[in-house]
């Protein structure tokens, strides 16, 4: 039997999935990869294996949680029509919010995840849903360990002052303070780095671009100062959530529009950031494709809030040697990558144009003061990484 470790990021209406071999050491790429969408809608499993691609419909009764364990059984027996021959060693997961409880990875037990359940509120978006799939796996693999791998973890090592927020001290004892996240993307960034480049424990920011953005900045590889705050919402304008705004805008919404929590959460997390200011879509592709002037609108202002963001970053951590891209638009819209760049001659950053339009791995000319680097990140890799150092496999 070939020995492996599941990787789970469980979302509110899909589920990602990989699997890592175990043989005298993790893999380095999944042999089997994947995820269901639509849950909730038309569900349906798409994934890719040494064998090629698969696609199938899945059909799923009940509500949200009922249809998260329905889809991690389907998946699973899907794994063993397909995969013969395999043995899960692990189950890792992605969760979003380990508060201040966690600030590394956990073996999960009852125990645990009730405590996990208290970050709810703090990541209403994400957090239940990344526990559902721990609660499906317990119920339908309970002798296979699981671990979870928090994206709040990686900023721990952010000095007080970067995290603290200038309310009350009472709120501040309450846990009121900046968490970051997209933490597993970084760590994977910091980890890889010095295969990539000789200034990599030097001061790097990390530019996690995709349909959720944020940034890091790093030292020596650790995280010092994050865009991302209390919530996942704070920080760089995203697909359809807002990213930072002025907290006036929800008074005034609050006393003029009568809008409460639930209309609140709903603008800022599903109809602002790209989606909002284009009023065409949350896909950069598709923006990038459009001539109509409210894409480019968004577009401008996507890249402005990037830009404004490693002014602030680079400043908080002394100085810039090196900028990376990475997360989906990081990695693929050459076009993004060029507007930031262009606007960074002031920090020394000279963009290989060449390098930049043909995805290269380096895209700075040998004359640049700031290497321009597109590094892939593996957030998966990582919580398997986790999964097998925890438990010893």
């Amino acid at each position: 039997m070939t020995r492996g470790i599941l990787t789970i990021n469980a979302g509110s209406s899909s589920i990602k999935f990989a699997l890592f071999e175990l043989n005298g050491g993790l893999s380095a790429r999944a042999t089997v990869s994947g995820q269901i969408d639509g849950i909730g809608a038309q569900a349906k499993l798409s994934a890719r294996d040494p064998s090629g691609k698969h696609e199938v419909a899945l059909e799923l009764a009940g509500g949200q949680e009922a249809q998260h364990q329905a889809s991690l059984n389907f998946l699973l027996k899907w794994m063993r029509e397909t995969q013969k021959g395999w043995s899960l060693a692990a189950v890792g997961h992605r969760v979003v919010h380990g508060g201040e409880l966690f600030s590394a990875p956990i073996a999960v037990n009852r125990e645990i995840v009730e405590k996990l359940e208290r970050f709810v509120t703090l990541a209403p978006l994400h957090q239940p849903h990344n526990l559902n799939g721990i609660k499906a796996i317990a119920s339908l693999l309970p002798a296979v360990p699981q671990v979870a791998c928090f994206d709040t973890a990686f900023h721990r090592t952010n000095p007080p002052v970067a995290q603290a927020f200038a309310i009350p001290r009472a709120l501040a004892a309450e846990g009121i303070k900046r968490y970051g996240f997209h933490g597993l993307s970084y760590e994977f960034i910091a980890r890889v780095l010095p295969e990539h480049t000789p200034r990599a424990n030097g001061r790097v920011i990390v530019a996690h671009l995709g349909n959720g953005s944020s940034m890091c900045g790093l030292v020596d590889r650790k995280s010092m100062v994050s865009t991302m705050g209390f919530t996942a919402i704070d920080g760089l304008m995203m697909g359809t959530r807002s990213g930072a705004i002025d907290p006036g805008v929800l008074l005034y919404l609050m006393d003029n529009k009568g809008m409460g929590s639930p209309e609140l959460t709903r603008l800022l997390y599903k109809e602002s950031g790209l989606l909002g200011v284009s009023g065409i879509s949350q896909d950069m592709r598709t923006l990038l494709a459009s001539s109509a002037p409210e894409a480019e609108e968004a577009i401008d202002l996507y890249c402005f809030r990037i830009v404004r963001e490693i002014g602030s970053l680079a400043a908080a951590i002394g100085g810039i040697d090196a900028l990376v891209f990475t997360g989906g638009i990081g990695e693929h819209a050459a076009e993004i990558r060029r507007r930031v760049c262009s606007r960074l001659d002031w920090l020394g950053a000279v963009l290989d144009e060449a390098a930049n339009a043909t995805d290269q791995l380096r895209i700075s000319t040998p004359a640049s003061g700031v290497d321009l680097l597109v590094i892939p990140t593996n957030e998966e890799w990582m919580i398997a990484h986790h999964a097998q150092n925890l438990l010893d496999l």
